[in-house]
Order: C-alpha cells, then sequence, then structure tokens
C-alpha cells in the first residue's frame, strides 16, 4: 500500500475545480512481464492537469502522474530487461516490437505499447486508471516491464524523471521529428516546460538562430538563459512578422509549436521558411478546430508533422540524454522549479497553470 494522488468521481461530469486527494492504495506483487517501482520522483506534466480535470478519459479514480524516475523493487516471470535495484525512468511507451510500425523498423511509433496488466486499487476494491499507464504519484507503481528504461545511476531522480515526458517531448520535437540540424534556424513557440526543452533540443542539434516566442517575459528570459539566441514578446509584436525579420524574411527552417491552439499554430504554419517544417507538440483540446487555405497548404510546402513523445524511443534517447545530463551538456536541473511532497501536488497545478514554473518535482 501507498500513499498516493487520486482524481475521484461519482459520476462523469468533473468540475474544473475538482481536487486531488491523498489515498492509502493496494499495489499487487509484478506478475508476468511486470516490474514493480520504488518511486523517487515524479514531475507534475500538465497532462496530470488534463486528467484531473477530466480531459482525457472518463475512467476515474485515477492515479496521477507519468513523469517519474525510481528502482526496480521486483520483477515478475519472464522479465529480462531489468533486475531489482536498477535505477530507471518510467515511460508511458512500452515498444512491443512486431506492431505494423515495429516491423517497418519505426519503434518510436509503436502502435501497440502496452501496461501492466493488474490494476492498483483503493482499499475498498475500486481499480484505478493510472495516467498513461504509468501512475507514479505514490511511492510505489506496478508498470509493464517494457516502460523501464536503465540509466545511469549517478543522475538524480529529480532530473531524470523529467525526460520521461515534458523535457523528452520538447527536445524530440526539435531534434526526432523536427529533424533540426546545423545551420538551421529555428522558432519555438511558447516556452513552458516542453518549449523550453525544444531551445535546448534545437542548440543542442546545432541550429545557429533559436527564436523562442512567449507572451510571458519572465519565460523568454529563461529561454534565453537556456539558449535561445533571439526572443520576440508574443503580447505585443507581430510574431509572423518578426519571426521573418530575424530570418532574412524568409521564416524559420522549422518552427515548433509548443502551445497547442489554433491562433500559435497558425502562427507557426507562416512564420516558417518555404519547404520548412511545422511541428506540433502542443496539445489541443478536442473543441479546438484549424482552418487554413488549402493553396498556402499547398503554396508553402514543406511538413506538417505531430510530435508524439517527441518521437523518441526510450531504449535510445533516455540512456543518451542523461550521458549529456552527466557530461555537463544538458542542464535538466534547471527545468526544476521546485521539489515539493505529495499532498502539494493542487498547489503545483495552480502555479502550473499562472505559468510561474517550469516543473514542480514531487519528491518520495
Amino acid at each position: 500500500m501507498a500513499p498516493t494522488i487520486t482524481a475521484n468521481s461519482s459520476g462523469r461530469e468533473i468540475p474544473n475545480s475538482a481536487p486531488v486527494s491523498v489515498e492509502t492504495i493496494v499495489v499487487p506483487d509484478p506478475g508476468p512481464g511486470e516490474a514493480l517501482v520504488k518511486v523517487e520522483a515524479c514531475g507534475v506534466c500538465h497532462t496530470d492537469l488534463h486528467y484531473r480535470e477530466g480531459g482525457i478519459g472518463d475512467d476515474f479514480p485515477f492515479l496521477l502522474g507519468h513523469e517519474a524516475a525510481g528502482r526496480v523493487e521486483a520483477v515478475g516471470e519472464g522479465v529480462t530487461c531489468v533486475e531489482p535495484g536498477d535505477f530507471v525512468i518510467l515511460n508511458w511507451r512500452a515498444v512491443y516490437g512486431t506492431c505494423r510500425a515495429c516491423a517497418k523498423g519505426k519503434p518510436w511509433y509503436c502502435f501497440a505499447t502496452h501496461n501492466a496488466a493488474q490494476r492498483m486499487t483503493l482499499l475498498d476494491g475500486t481499480p484505478l486508471t493510472p495516467a498513461l499507464g504509468i501512475g507514479p504519484f505514490a511511492e510505489k507503481t506496478l508498470v509493464a516491464a517494457g516502460q523501464c528504461t536503465k540509466v545511469d545511476p549517478a543522475a538524480p531522480a529529480t532530473a531524470a524523471g523529467l525526460l520521461g515526458c515534458g523535457v523528452m517531448a520538447g527536445f524530440g520535437a526539435a531534434v526526432n521529428t523536427g529533424a533540426v540540424g546545423r545551420g538551421d534556424s529555428v522558432a519555438v513557440i511558447g516556452c513552458g516546460g516542453v518549449g523550453m526543452a525544444a531551445v535546448v533540443g534545437a542548440r543542442l542539434a546545432g541550429a545557429t538562430k533559436v527564436i523562442a516566442v512567449d507572451v510571458d517575459p519572465s519565460k523568454l528570459e529563461r529561454a534565453a538563459r537556456m539558449g535561445a539566441t533571439h526572443t520576440v514578446d508574443g503580447s505585443t509584436a507581430d510574431v509572423v512578422a518578426a519571426v521573418r525579420e530575424l530570418t532574412g524574411g524568409f521564416g524559420a527552417d522549422v518552427v515548433v509549436e509548443a502551445v497547442g491552439r489554433p491562433e500559435t499554430y497558425e502562427q507557426a504554419f507562416y512564420a516558417r521558411d518555404l519547404a520548412g517544417t511545422v511541428v506540433l507538440v502542443g496539445v489541443p483540446t478536442p473543441e479546438m478546430k484549424l482552418e487554413l487555405p488549402l493553396l498556402d497548404v499547398f503554396g508553402r510546402g514543406g511538413a506538417l508533422k505531430s510530435s508524439w513523445y517527441g518521437d523518441c524511443l526510450p531504449s535510445r534517447d533516455f540512456p543518451a540524454l542523461i550521458d549529456l545530463y552527466l557530461g555537463g551538456r544538458f542542464d535538466l536541473d534547471a527545468f526544476v522549479s521546485e521539489t515539493i511532497g505529495l499532498g502539494d501536488v493542487e498547489k503545483a497545478f495552480e502555479k502550473m497553470h499562472r505559468g510561474e514554473v517550469l516543473r514542480s518535482v514531487v519528491v518520495l
């Protein structure tokens, strides 16, 4: 059993202000293909807020959290990829290996990812739905063994866990999906945790011009410290015109949209160069619609892409990014705005909503 954060409901309608609560849960011993992980740290991600507000399904109660690192405590029958004592980052893409994407040599798109077969429950037996199949706002969580990626234990869990979602999503949006290369110009619209990771990724990939766009001056200042060569305040400037001016009148080679709104996506579309690439990594809500002249879509060429989890392959990308961190080339610690306890998650959601933090990290 472990104290955890759950979003509970007696029905399908969830008010936006419904708070999370700390409960005691029952965590089964791992069965075949499963691993029990003692969680050390877990980031508070915007996706958790979506779950809390009923924006991702209605299979309440949810066991929140998904951006975590910890130690494997036990494994079930047939597990060979990890063993007790391993330091791991949890991931929500447990590559199956034989789906149609994997068969084409693109396992980062795996369409048959899987979770633990057994359910964690409340004390009364009510089954919990772990966020993204992970649910590590808890002292222990049960996952599919493939959701555990072993990395160098020299990295602190507070930093390493952030690769489990937000930082990997942003970094991968630039490097994997956008394929930023040496000499490219890149614009990143939205400089929260995901957008900031895209800024860092673009610089590490060799972009010579990285333009950070946001409406919050404090975020722009932070982006400049983390590698942006130029900043644009979207609250006062015409974003498209500003990006074009900074790129010789042409637009950026790659534009990463890390907000997930129609108006910012339209800015991204027109702020890119001809034959350039737009990468959508910000997550829109179901009711949002986008309208663009089809002739412009054709005439501007290039690629319009969505980035799922930064198109990452955890077994490849997590260890590589941890090595960059330990080598002093990727400052994951800069993404940790504060460390908190389980009882502080609700306040962390409020700070996130106000844009005051890159990441609040729960330490267990």
